[in-house]
């Protein structure tokens, strides 16, 4: 074992054991994307895959988990969305399974909905976007944060990856395992987010690519063509329907979700939906451009979520080398320093 290796070993350890996976890295949750064979097949290499539930209903979760479960015997987690109608009947799903750890995200969790996961015996990983949060999370009872800076794909908070490393990690990451998620495309800044302090990362743009992802070829060509640049937040056009931002790569879909808003915003005003189903409606419209990109392969209409770290896929391989050439780099950058 090279210096390097060892040292990024031990600055791995917390999270790999937190995780019970060889290395750690989660699985960022992409819908579409995150199913049971690249869960699969991250755990597998040592990683660990993350199902994104996203607006599956609690029958399709249960299969989801099955089928991944008959694909590893390793752990693997499943990604929640706060604001799903059917949250506690997810829960109640990953319950049945046993699954270790369930990952909530897309919002404040609902009254009751930490309690609901941790009497499942799961481990609880949330996300926060701003330390005050993060504190209030960790007083309720998490287990685990992930920080994500607004170079992800998806869906975005408005502050940069390095600048919440540097405000959160010297807070909190000596109460609870913290997880650096955002533009992450290279093992040498794995290395300096562990460094910081971060017990692991999470990717997602990294591993579209894949091998074992079910995603589109065009949607996979889309990823290996594009530059950072290409991949752009989307606008909120009117302030009384407050929308999350969503980083995509740029096409067709931009002008059609600006119709959507319009459309769900003219609802409101006529007293015809409420606020709540305002945003869920703009929620399933996301869900659906997204299937129609990663599925369907039609990359101009469709939504190409996808992060900065994009310019960084230059390939098609199997997740077990992507793991590999992150761990190499990483290690190599700790080789390379004096202690």
């Amino acid at each position: 074992m090279t210096i390097g290796t060892e040292r990024l070993q031990r600055r791995m350890a917390r999270g790999a054991a937190f995780l019970g996976s060889e290395v750690a890295i989660l699985g960022g949750a992409m819908s579409w994307v995150s199913e049971r064979h690249l869960v699969s097949a991250i755990s597998n290499a040592g990683g660990f895959g993350v199902i994104a539930c996203g607006a599956m209903t609690p029958a399709l979760l249960d299969t989801e988990i099955a089928a991944t479960k008959a694909m590893t015997d390793k752990p693997f987690g499943v990604n929640l969305i706060t604001m799903h109608p059917d949250l506690f009947e997810l829960i109640a799903v990953c319950a049945k399974h046993q699954v270790g750890h369930v990952v909530l995200a897309g919002g404040l969790p609902p009254k009751g909905s930490i309690e609901a996961i941790k009497e499942t015996g799961a481990k609880l990983i949330a996300f926060s976007p701003a330390l005050a949060l993060a504190k209030k999370l960790i007083r309720s009872g998490v287990d685990a944060l992930v920080i994500e800076g607004m170079e992800a794909g998806g869906h975005i908070g408005p502050v940069s990856t390095s600048v919440l490393a540097q405000e959160m990690l010297p807070e909190i990451a000596e109460q609870v395992p913290v997880f650096v998620a955002g533009g992450i495309g290279r093992g040498e800044a794995i290395a300096g987010y562990l460094d910081m302090g971060a017990a692991g990362v999470q990717l997602g743009t990294l591993f579209v690519c894949a091998t074992e992802s079910i995603a589109h070829a065009n949607f996979k060509k889309a990823f290996i063509r594009a530059s950072a640049r290409d991949a752009i937040a989307s606008v909120q056009i009117d302030a009384r329907l407050p929308v999350i931002p969503v980083r995509a790569l740029k096409n067709a879909s931009s002008e059609l979700f600006t119709a959507k808003q319009r459309e769900v915003a003219g609802h409101l005003d006529g007293g015809r939906v409420e606020m709540a189903e305002a945003q869920l409606q703009i929620e399933h419209y996301w869900a659906g451009a997204l299937r129609r990109a990663v599925i369907d392969g039609d990359v101009e209409h469709g939504s190409v979520m996808a992060g900065q770290s994009v310019g960084m896929v230059k390939r098609e391989e199997p997740v077990a080398d992507i793991i590999g050439g992150l761990m190499a780099q990483a290690a190599a950058a700790l080789e390379a320093r004096a202690v």
